[in-house]
């Protein structure tokens, strides 16, 4: 029998979507670069530039970047 495709897997043009695609490479950043010496505001760029190529962050990149600023703010990254 297959497994469904796992939820994370899939990409949908919505903050939602978009919210998790930023977490996920923000973390992966962090475990990559755990001293990056990076500020937040250049992390944020650094991490909208990694998945810019989301369909939300193409449709509306201006969105994308406040639902990244507020996932910083919110989760305290």
């Amino acid at each position: 029998m297959q497994q469904p495709q796992a939820f994370t897997d899939r990409i949908f043009n919505n903050a939602d979507s978009f919210a998790q695609a930023f977490d996920e490479a923000w973390q992966d950043h962090g475990k990559r670069e755990p001293s990056h010496g990076l500020s937040s505001v250049a992390k944020l760029d650094l991490i909208l530039s990694q998945v810019a190529d989301h369909p939300f962050a193409q449709d509306d990149p201006s969105q994308a970047r406040q639902v990244g600023e507020f996932r910083v703010r919110l989760l305290g990254l």
